[in-house]
């Protein structure tokens, strides 16, 4: 079968602004190149070598990071830009929902610029009146299709381009981002329309972030990454071996980032380790005690998280010298998923003989709101003795928080509050699901339902 669109070996270079190779276009045609000799800092290769081709009828779900290549991939083709090298095929009529609304003259009313974008994408004036007022019912702009484009919100001429491209009946749609055109109920109707366009056949080609419409709509997937093609093929694999690269990527800033809050905090005056022992060894008060807060300071700051900021202090005559977050297979991790177990271990170093020990664990979301926080004294845990070295591991069996991201402190102190070595919002991880729901804690549930009530999914809930 002779594929709708046919990618082959191609690659896309752009010119990078700022680059000043040649004074004028003029002067570059007569040297016949404006990028054979520029050099590779000169240049953006947004495509290298890529190759596809995606059947007649079929719904090619096209994702990646921003910056991957994806929209450059589709505007070629859109017929908008053209490859470097390579060839680009498309067989039939193509409407792009790319840049929506392009072409609209603000001056002019909504129904003229109607007839002036049908007639862009192909159509004859006898064509679009027999679709406008389907068009206009479809944008749901039926009070102000005669009020010129300029006093539009910008809902509302996206709304309009989208019906006017929607309704050119074409033989391939191309899909660039635009289910966040409207509000919810007209997303459903942009997925409605997709679905009929499946229904009779046509090919669509999306390039999208929202990974569960490419689940849900596609036949196959393709995801791009840096310009190339990392994997090809289902859906639900493609879009999970993406998911897999974000996470590693999300754990690799997020150890940088908590490296970097660590550190900044490691040496400041008043907490250094040293200080708190050399004062113990003459048996003083340190000035790390002192200056710290007071267990009604603490409470106090507690009360008002958005007000909290990173921060260590105490004697550190008991030292928390390393806080590691390990996943369920006992490896540090900064990403977990909604239902994982999770463990925050310490590293201890006592460099006094210690009686009077308390471990703490709290637990805030991005906006500082405390989703749980203990310590071994309101455990009902009894200290006896803590010296040299030792590991202390707070474990969760199962994480029941929705996702977002969420910061750490953990703390020793004594009995009454008197820092030891306290660590304030220092560790950061994140959460990830595939349930977008809201708050902070998710339980686990299930829901049943009398025989009368039906899903398409056939599922009850989890």
């Amino acid at each position: 079968m002779t594929p709708a669109i046919e990618l082959r070996d191609v690659t896309k270079v752009y010119r990078r602004f700022g680059a000043k190779h040649f004074a004028t276009l003029k002067s570059a045609l007569l040297q016949r190149s404006i990028l054979r000799d520029l050099g590779p800092t000169e240049t953006l290769q947004a495509l290298s070598h890529v190759s596809f081709e995606v059947a007649p009828g079929r719904t090619f779900g096209v994702i990646g990071r921003n910056g991957s290549g994806k929209s450059t991939a589709l505007k070629l083709v859109a017929g908008i830009t053209k490859p470097t090298s390579g060839t680009v095929s498309v067989r039939g009529r193509i409407s792009a929902l790319i840049e929506l609304g392009a072409g609209f003259h603000p001056e002019i009313s909504g129904r003229e610029n109607v007839f002036i974008n049908g007639i862009m994408l192909g159509l004859t004036k006898r064509e679009i009146t027999r679709r406008f007022d389907e068009i206009v019912e479809f944008a749901e702009l039926t009070d102000f299709i005669d009020a010129p484009v300029k006093s539009y919100s910008s809902g509302m001429y996206m709304r309009l381009g989208f019906a006017v491209a929607i309704h050119v009946d074409p033989d391939v749609l191309l899909v660039d981002e635009v289910l966040a055109v409207g509000d919810e109920g007209f997303t459903h109707k942009c997925l409605d329309k997709f679905s009929e366009f499946r229904r009779r056949g046509k090919t669509i080609m999306l390039v999208t972030h929202s990974l569960g419409v490419v689940e849900r709509f596609c036949d196959e997937a393709l995801w791009i990454d840096a310009g190339r093609i990392r994997a090809q093929g289902d859906p639900k694999r493609v879009v999970n071996a993406y998911l897999t690269s974000v996470e590693e990527t999300e754990e690799r800033e997020l150890a940088v980032t908590t490296a970097k809050a660590v550190a900044s905090v490691a040496g400041k005056p008043g907490t250094k380790a040293d200080e708190g022992r050399g004062a113990s060894a003459a048996g003083r008060v340190p000035e790390a005690i002192r200056a710290a807060p007071t267990t009604a300071e603490l409470e106090r700051e507690t009360k008002d998280m958005f007000q909290a900021v990173e921060g260590r202090w105490g004697s550190r005559q008991v030292e928390i010298a390393e806080v590691t977050l390990l996943d369920g297979n006992g490896q540090s991790s900064f990403v977990f998923h909604s239902g994982d177990p999770l463990s925050v271990q310490l590293k201890i170093i006592a460099h006094i003989e210690a009686t009077d020990f308390v471990f703490g664990v709290s637990l805030f979301n991005a906006e500082g709101v405390c989703c749980y926080g203990t310590n071994t004294f309101i455990e009902q845990m009894d200290p006896e003795t803590l010296t040299g070295e030792s590991t202390v591991t707070f474990a969760v069996d199962s994480l029941e928080l929705v996702e977002g991201t969420y910061k750490l402190d953990v703390a020793v102190h004594t009995c009454d509050g008197a820092p030891y070595d306290y660590h304030r919002l220092l560790y950061t991880f994140r959460v990830k699901s595939r349930t977008p729901d809201v708050g902070i804690y998710r339980p686990r549930h299930h829901w049943t339902f009398s025989p009368n009530v039906r899903f398409k999914n056939g599922g009850n809930g989890s």
